[in-house]
């Protein structure tokens, strides 16, 4: 891949520039927090690929004055983050993250937290976790907490990270921590999430927030073929990892049939769910090509897609592929957010997108440059077509650990040692610094 000569167009004027990372993929310091699930999971052998855990990860927990003036010297606008549930639930735990949002303050990065990114505390989830409703009025007790400690200096929040992952590779395959292989009988996961976000909304506005935003993954589905078989499977795909997480916060309405699978009084759980944001995250990789089921397990980006699925996830042909294996599909932000526009209109807040990015190996990481250089143009195109897009975010500052993929992936801009944790900024770092001061 190449980058195209031309200049990259100008943003508007007060577009947000930034990078993101979330607590337990960075952080360490394991023993200075409570347990999360993602230490149980990783303690099962098999469940990482190369067997490793987070205990130590990136050790930003105490190196965050390093990263920080990482994220100076890059000159980004803001650095979103996330906040470890089970570290806040520790003694002196908000202490951390008091002294992080001073230091970017100190150091002009707008600090936007992020409330929960998958690391559940273990002694919630051995009471049921997500599956259980009190889950989410648990959440909003701890959002409250946060907010009253860090509300005079943090100005724009992100509720909940990718609901439907966690719902889906945590609660229905069992890929993710917590290890549940519920399959549809995950959707509780995805209902309590959801009211969780809202509740989460509440808690935040009652603690003076004006600038709230959810983080979903979404992305384009595309239909193996024209046949009726491949078209109702990619519409089912569709259905269960986009709209399930859109329509209930944009709209205020489960797609037609979902709502009845959800416990609990939905019709006034969505009114919760609903509550009205500042802006609508969007984390956005690649589009997926979706056709009927095989009839087999299918192996694909990291996944095992069970044979029972009502539908199979097909490679993208004649497309690059990331070291990850994912298709590098750059039209397809622009196809999502244009289509997003069309669909929900005025209830489609300002967009922002949360996360964007991809795996390459080496410091020379010209594929990832040229990967940044498309969607940056792609989003462009998006503006340009009218869809309100107010700021961008790239996956990752650094190099990290990548789930169950252990530490076998990188995705960040500064690449991390691992046996000596130094970091090193790549060529894409560079290449997003000299971006941002053309935007300026």
């Amino acid at each position: 891949m190449a980058t195209q000569e031309h200049p990259i167009p100008q943003f508007p004027a007060g577009f947000l520039w930034g990078v993101s990372t979330s607590a337990h993929q960075i952080e360490g310091a394991a023993d200075e927090r409570e347990r999360s699930v993602w230490d149980t999971f990783t303690a099962e052998p098999g469940r990482v690929k190369d067997g490793s855990t987070a205990a130590v990860a990136c050790d930003h927990y105490h190196r965050y004055r390093e990263d920080v003036t990482l994220l100076s010297g890059l000159g980004v606008d803001a650095y979103r983050f996330s906040i470890s549930w089970p570290r806040v639930r520790a003694e002196g735990g908000l202490d951390f993250y008091d002294r992080l949002v001073d230091e970017l303050v100190a150091a002009g990065v707008r600090p936007v937290p992020t409330l929960f990114h998958w690391d559940l505390p273990e002694s919630l989830q051995e009471e049921g976790g997500w599956l259980e409703r009190d889950t989410a009025s648990r959440f909003a007790e701890y959002v409250s907490l946060v907010a009253d400690r860090l509300g005079d200096r943090v100005k724009k929040w992100i509720t909940i990270n990718e609901p439907a992952e966690h719902t889906l590779f945590g609660h229905a395959l069992g890929a993710h921590a917590p290890g549940k292989q519920l399959m549809f009988d995950a959707l509780p996961a995805a209902h309590h999430q959801l009211l969780g976000h809202g509740l989460a909304v509440q808690a935040l506005r009652a603690a003076g927030a004006t600038d709230i935003g959810i983080a979903n993954s979404h992305g384009p589905t595309w239909p193996a073929s024209q046949e009726q078989p491949d078209l109702e499977a990619a519409d089912f795909y569709d259905l269960l990892l986009n709209r399930l997480f859109a329509e209930p916060v944009l709209l205020g309405e489960y797609p037609s049939g979902l709502g009845d699978l959800m416990p609990g009084d939905v019709a006034a759980d969505l009114k919760v769910i609903s509550e009205p944001l500042d802006f609508y995250g969007v984390n956005y990789y690649a589009p997926t090509r979706v056709g009927a089921p095989q009839g087999q397990d299918i192996e694909f980006g990291g996944l095992t897609i069970p044979a029972e699925l009502p539908f199979s996830v097909q490679e993208i042909e004649n497309v690059p592929v990331t070291d990850f294996g994912w298709p590098v599909v750059p039209e397809g932000l622009t196809e999502l957010l244009t289509a997003f526009h069309e669909r929900y209109g005025d209830r489609l807040p300002p967009v922002v997108i949360t996360e964007n990015g991809c795996s390459y190996e080496g410091v020379d990481d010209q594929n990832r440059i040229a990967y940044l250089d498309g969607h940056v143009r792609a989003l462009h195109h998006a503006v340009a077509a009218g869809v309100d897009v107010r700021g961008y975010f790239v996956w990752s500052l650094m190099d990290n650990f990548e789930w169950a993929e252990g530490y076998a992936r990188r995705f960040g801009l500064v690449h991390v040692d691992f046996e000596t944790l130094a970091r090193t900024p790549k060529a894409s770092y560079d290449w997003y610094r000299a971006l941002l001061r053309a935007q300026r």
